[in-house]
């Protein structure tokens, strides 16, 4: 269940090895929703490996590098280096691109192996397994049957609340701004193949350019307790966000001044589940491990997820041992990215970033190479394709 980045590269990878997939989708049809996506080594691997490269490649932006620059004065520090490094160092790109322009290709992928095989307007109502199978109830009545069934409907998952009782989340304390820009808009600094990463106290802004420099991304978060709708899709107002960074740098406010539609979300948080696969049905991506954004990592674990899945339920005709072992490769992993999300963003928020002095101290400390390379090299290393190989890491969490 599920048509989004995770529910499409999962059908892909499984009609790739000759398995049958049906996609229900609850939207009576796909809009450009979203705005930009970062896809590291570990994401980008999988979808170069599923014969995408030639639909993105022209669409996506390929980083030189990643920077830190302080929210007030601008000053810079590199974080990492990309581009030709990301390919040299993890065997694949780091590119940066529009959800939409991801979400696209791989429809048209999936569509050119099956054509029916994304049913749109199919709201999911529930699920009932057996020993032989799973059926699925849509809200207009209709049912379908099949071996398994993938629960990829994200955040607000309905079938992760059948499996595991109803979603805990709680607020995080801080609202996300998204937007885009037309790069005609912005001066011509504006268009580096470099993603930025602001930060201060209490507030962080990412910023890089998508569609081949055509476009600039724009996604602001910052701590505050008076919006608690989590919708991508709920519209604020130019003025509200540029009062949500007051007094940042010039550039940031140049940028929230020709947003096309600023949107805004409250982030909530999760706590990993112990466990997602029950007999036949299992979870995917964000249905399985929501994640904050400050490691930009969600779209990237659901694409590990759905290649991982495909892999298990080709190597083993019984289907919930297959599930188990899908779950078993993935849980430990998940866990510590959505923790280490939630560890960054507080890195990105520190106090010691107020003022220019401490923040200089600060950020000389938190980003140095040899902490940089600790915090990212096991998340771009990670090969999905050779799972088993992976070093496997404890699910440690607390129980929901």
């Amino acid at each position: 269940m599920g048509a989004g980045i995770g529910g499409l590269t999962a059908a892909l990878a499984c009609l790739r090895r000759g398995i049958d997939v049906e996609v229900f989708e609850q939207a009576p049809a796909f809009a450009e929703v979203g705005a930009g996506v970062q896809i590291s080594a570990n994401g980008s691997r999988v979808l170069l490996a599923l014969g995408l490269e030639p639909a993105l490649q022209p669409l996506w932006v390929e980083p030189a590098g990643k920077e830190i620059r302080l929210w007030n004065t601008g000053e810079t520090w590199k974080l990492f280096d990309l581009g030709v490094v990301s390919r040299e160092r993890y065997g694949a790109p780091y590119f940066m691109i529009h959800r939409a322009d991801l979400h696209r290709a791989l429809v048209d992928a999936v569509t050119a192996l099956k054509a029916d095989a994304v049913r749109l307007n199919s709201r999911y109502l529930k699920f009932e397994q057996d020993e032989t199978g799973v059926q699925i109830t849509l809200q207009d009545g209709a049912r379908s049957r099949g071996d398994v069934l993938i629960g990829a409907d994200g955040v607000h998952s309905q079938i992760r609340s059948q499996l595991a009782g109803a979603d805990r989340a709680h607020f995080t304390g801080c609202v996300a701004w998204r937007g885009l820009i037309h790069a005609s808009l912005l001066p011509s600094k504006f268009s580096r193949p470099v993603g930025t990463n602001w930060v201060g106290s209490g507030g962080h802004v990412v910023t890089y350019p998508v569609r081949g420099l055509e476009s600039f991304n724009f996604v602001g978060i910052v701590e505050r307790d008076d919006w608690q709708v989590e919708s991508w899709t709920e519209r604020g107002t130019h003025d509200e966000c540029a009062a949500d960074f007051e007094g940042w740098h010039p550039d940031i406010h140049e940028i929230i001044r020709n947003i096309d539609v600023p949107y805004k979300w409250a982030l909530l948080g999760r706590q990993p589940l112990t466990r997602w696969s029950f007999g036949r049905v299992t979870l995917l991506g964000d249905a399985a491990h929501p994640t904050l954004p400050t490691l930009a990592q969600g779209a990237n674990m659901a694409i590990e997820d759905g290649a991982v899945l495909a892999q298990c339920l080709s190597e083993n005709a019984d289907f919930p041992q297959a599930l188990s072992r899908y779950e078993s490769l993935r849980i430990g992993r998940t866990t510590k990215l959505v923790n280490g999300a939630l560890d960054n963003s507080k890195r990105f928020h520190n106090p010691a970033l107020a003022d220019a002095v401490g923040a200089k101290r600060y950020v000389e400390n938190e980003w140095r190479e040899d902490k940089v390379k600790q915090r990212y090299d096991w998340i771009f290393e990670y090969d999905a394709l050779r799972a088993d190989a992976m070093p496997r890491m404890p699910a440690v969490s607390a129980a929901i």
